[in-house]
């Protein structure tokens, strides 16, 4: 895939994406002031050359899921293969390759019924692979349904308030009949009520319904997945930070502001709180680690691994689109 670099209408694209996903192209073009065939004709380019994707994904307290932060490190070519592998799994996403190809991160998510099956049981036990570590993910700042901030720096106020839906339904959980149209909005979150009727069986009505209900609950969530690298960051990094407890909730808050950062969570293990930060260059890392990172009282320590590749994203495997990028 080559990638493309992006212009203002793309960003402006993106921007009204990350906050209504499922938004016609009609009411993004009225919106942006450009033409729906305008907005379409963006959407296929970017999908084709930039890897974007919109998918729905379950909150995973709503699923009954809990997430772990699963790190492994191995020789080069086994950390290549594990991710591959790991990156087909139904229960794993943003599967990533950092430290030069030597360490596996990815975010496993289980449930009380099938007793951790990857995290105790499927990790192959060889002498390649040299550490594995799983943290409990206690708590997101950014990521998942709280979207990344540096991509939503194009539309004016006028416009954010006309593409953002208003969330006014009643607390709902998911069900075991859900299952069918979670596997079609995981594939593609953009689906037609009449496509999602196919794959579900229900009635286009019951399909809207539904859909309706999970999202204004907050049940499930739209993803927005491009590649960094046609916004212009080529630099990646995981950044494991020590926090005292009584200043964790503090100093998280205060990196969910950070747009460099596009996902920042509290988890359990030596190291009790994550971020992934997202940069132009190998520069503005630096910059930002000890300008903006290193002014933040509390931060004990400061592990960096930068990110050579991105595996699999949030969505669920699909043949052909995943990438191998930052």
């Amino acid at each position: 895939m080559i990638v493309t670099m992006v212009d203002a209408i793309d960003r402006a694209l993106l921007h009204a994406l990350q906050l209504d996903g499922r938004a016609p192209y009609s009411r993004i073009g009225e919106v942006l002031g450009v033409s729906t065939q305008t907005i379409a004709r963006r959407f296929n380019r970017l999908r084709a050359e930039a890897g974007l994707r919109v998918t729905a994904l379950p909150d995973p307290q709503a699923a009954g899921r809990s997430q772990w932060l699963l790190r492994l490190t191995a020789a080069p070519q086994t950390a290549r293969d594990l991710a591959g592998a790991l990156s087909r799994r139904p229960d794993t996403s943003w599967v990533k390759l950092a430290s030069g190809g030597t360490e596996i991160v990815s975010i496993v998510h289980s449930t009380p019924t099938d007793g951790n099956a990857l995290l105790l049981n499927d990790i192959p036990r060889t002498s390649s692979i040299t550490s594995v570590s799983a943290q409990y993910l206690l708590h997101l700042y950014v990521g998942g349904p709280t979207a990344w901030r540096g991509r939503a720096k194009t539309l004016n106020d006028a416009q954010v308030a006309a593409l953002t839906p208003t969330r006014t339904g009643e607390p709902t959980r998911l069900s075991a009949e859900d299952g069918k149209l979670l596997a079609a909005l995981g594939e593609d979150g953009r689906a037609t009520h009449a496509d999602l009727a196919v794959r579900t069986g229900w009635s286009t009505t019951t399909v809207a319904r539904r859909l309706d209900e999970l999202l204004q609950s907050g049940a499930i969530f739209l993803d927005v997945d491009v590649d960094p690298m046609a916004l212009g960051f080529t630099t990646s990094a995981m950044l494991w930070l020590s926090v005292p407890p009584a200043h964790l909730d503090a100093v998280g808050r205060a990196l969910g502001e950070h747009d460099e950062l596009v996902f920042v969570a509290a988890t359990t293990g030596r190291t009790n709180l994550v971020t992934q930060a997202i940069c132009s260059g190998p520069d503005a890392l630096h910059t930002y680690l000890t300008q903006r990172l290193g002014a933040i009282e509390h931060i004990t320590a400061i592990e960096t691994a930068p990110i050579l590749r991105t595996v699999k994203a949030a969505a669920p495997f699909a043949p052909g689109l995943v990438g191998w990028r930052v």
